[in-house]
C-alpha cells in the first residue's frame, strides 16, 4: 500500500516535469513508452514485454502479470534538427548589397527533453488485473529563435524591409495519456483488455513573418504566435491477446482518435491567403486530433530464456483533423524486437523500427502562389506555406531506428530497466520558384532530423 501511495504522489509531479518536452519518432508518436518496449523496437501488441507497458500498447497483456508492480522512470530525448533555406535574398546591412540566391542552414535550439512515465499494475485476482499509467506519448517541436540571416521581403520608407530567413520559428507540441485499464483472462489462451485514455495536450507555435504585404512585397515583420494553449480530450482502446502455451503469442489492439482544440494559438487568418500575410491582431484555434491506430503483432518464445516479436501498426494521420490539413500521410509502422535472459537476474534486449515519414518531399510551385492547397483553421494556405509549417515547425520525419537495452533484477522485488534508441538522420526537401523582387528563381526549403534517446525505469514488485 505504501508503494502505491508513493507512486500516486509522484504521478502528478512527473506530469509537471514533462511540461518542457518535445519529441517524435513514428510521426509525432514515441516508439515506446517504457524502456522494455523501447529497447525492443516498440513492440508490445503481439506479445507481452512488461505489464506497465501493456497499459498503453495492449491492455489485454496485463493478464500475464505474476505480481503487483509500481514502475516509474523517464526518457532523455535528444533530437538533432536542422532547417535549410536555399534561393532567398540575404540582407547584408544598410551599407552592403543584398546577396541573391543565398543559402543557409541552422540547427534547432530544442535538443534536450525529459519525458516521464509511471504505472501501477494491481493483480485483483487470477483473472482480473487493473492498471493505471501516465505516459508522455507524442510530441514535437523546434526552436530557431534568433538563428540564421535576415532575408529581404520588400521595401519601406527606411529602405529594404527584412524578416528572419527561418522566421524565428518556435514550436512545442506535447501530448500525454493517463490510462486506467482492465484486463480479463477468459481462459489460459485468450485475454481481453480495455482502457480509457484521458489526454492532456499543450501547443505553442510562433513565427516572425512578413507583414503589410502587397503586390510589390512586404514592408515589415510581425510575430504571429498567440502563446501556449492547453487542451483536454478523451479516447479509449480495446485489445485482445492470445497465448498458445507460452510458446506462440498474438495480439490485436485498437486506439480511438482523440480530438483536441488548442485555443488562440496563432494568427492563421493573417498568415493565410485570405489575410494576405498581414498580421490581424487576432489568434485562431487549431483543432489537432491524435489519430486512430490499429495494431497487430505476433511473438514466439523458442526457449524459456529467449523470445522474438513483431508488430505492425497503422496510424491514420490522413484522416485526423489538423494533420490531414497539413498533408500528413498514413504510416505503417514495422517493429521487431527480441530479448534474452542471460542470467536469472540479467535480461538483454534489442530491436528495430521503421515507418515511412508522414511528411513527403514535393514541389510547392511558387512561394507567391495564390492557389489554395489546404485550409487550416478555416483559412486557405498555399502549398509553400503548408511545407513551411511542416519542415520548419513540425519536422516529424525520421524513419529508421535501432534500439538496445536490458534489465537487472537486484532483488526479488526491485529491478532497473534501461534502453537506448538511435533514429537515423532523414531529410525532406521541398522545391519550387521564389520571387526575389525582380523575378522568380529556383528555391527550396528543407529539414533534417536525427534522434537519440536514453530511458531508465525503476520497478517494485509486491
Amino acid at each position: 500500500m505504501k508503494k502505491k501511495l508513493l507512486a500516486l504522489a509522484v504521478f502528478t509531479g512527473l506530469i509537471g516535469v514533462w511540461q518542457t518536452g518535445a519529441f517524435a519518432t513514428n510521426g509525432d508518436d514515441l516508439i515506446g513508452v517504457t524502456p522494455n518496449s523501447e529497447a525492443m523496437g516498440g513492440i508490445g501488441v503481439g506479445m507481452p514485454v512488461g505489464s506497465v507497458d501493456s497499459i498503453f500498447r495492449n491492455p489485454a497483456w496485463m493478464s500475464v502479470a505474476r505480481s503487483n508492480k509500481v514502475q516509474f522512470g523517464g526518457m532523455l530525448f535528444m533530437p538533432s534538427v536542422k532547417a535549410e533555406n536555399n534561393g532567398f535574398t540575404q540582407y547584408n546591412g544598410p551599407n552592403a548589397y543584398p546577396t541573391p540566391n543565398a543559402s543557409a542552414s541552422v540547427d534547432s535550439n530544442a535538443n534536450l527533453f525529459l519525458v516521464p512515465e509511471i504505472g501501477i499494475v494491481d493483480k485483483i485476482n487470477d483473472k482480473l488485473v487493473f492498471g493505471i499509467g501516465a505516459f508522455g506519448v507524442s510530441g514535437m517541436g523546434t526552436d530557431y529563435n534568433g538563428k540564421g540571416p535576415q532575408q529581404v521581403i520588400g521595401q519601406n520608407a527606411q529602405g529594404l524591409a527584412t524578416a528572419p530567413a527561418f522566421y524565428n520559428m518556435r514550436t512545442t507540441l506535447q501530448f500525454m495519456r493517463i490510462i486506467p485499464a482492465l484486463s480479463y483472462q477468459i481462459n489460459p489462451m485468450i485475454s481481453v483488455g480495455a482502457g480509457i485514455d484521458f489526454a492532456y495536450g499543450s501547443l505553442d507555435m510562433n513565427a516572425t513573418m512578413p507583414n503589410d504585404c502587397g503586390p510589390q512585397g512586404c514592408t515589415s515583420e510581425a510575430s504571429y504566435g498567440g502563446g501556449q494553449s492547453t487542451a483536454l480530450g478523451i479516447g479509449g482502446q480495446l485489445g485482445v491477446a492470445f497465448n498458445f502455451g507460452n510458446f506462440v503469442y498474438a495480439g490485436l489492439n485498437y486506439q480511438t482518435p482523440i480530438s483536441m482544440t488548442y485555443r488562440h494559438v496563432f494568427d492563421f487568418y493573417g498568415a493565410s491567403l485570405k489575410g494576405g500575410s498581414n498580421f490581424s491582431g487576432g489568434f485562431q484555434d487549431l483543432k489537432l486530433e491524435q489519430p486512430q491506430e490499429l495494431a497487430f503483432g505476433v511473438g514466439v518464445a523458442p526457449t524459456n530464456k529467449w523470445n522474438v516479436g513483431a508488430d505492425v501498426r497503422w496510424i491514420n494521420w490522413s484522416n485526423a483533423d489538423g494533420y490531414k490539413d497539413f498533408g500528413w500521410k498514413d504510416q505503417w509502422v514495422f517493429a521487431l524486437g527480441t530479448s534474452y535472459k542471460l542470467t536469472p537476474k540479467l535480461t538483454l534486449r534489442a530491436g528495430f523500427n521503421y515507418a515511412r515519414s508522414p511528411i513527403r518531399s514535393n514541389n510547392f510551385g511558387s512561394n507567391m502562389s495564390s492557389t489554395p492547397a489546404a485550409s487550416i483553421s478555416g483559412y486557405p494556405f498555399s502549398q509553400y506555406a503548408i511545407d513551411f509549417f511542416n519542415l520548419y515547425g513540425f519536422p516529424a520525419i525520421t524513419e529508421e531506428a535501432v534500439t538496445v537495452g536490458g534489465s537487472y533484477q537486484f532483488t526479488n522485488s526491485f529491478g532497473v530497466s534501461l534502453a537506448y534508441e538511435h533514429d537515423f538522420q532523414h531529410s525532406v526537401t521541398d522545391s519550387g520558384q521564389c520571387f526575389n523582387g525582380q523575378g522568380y528563381v529556383p528555391c527550396s526549403i528543407g529539414a533534417k532530423n536525427a534522434e537519440d534517446a536514453l530511458s531508465a525505469a525503476l520497478e517494485w514488485r509486491f
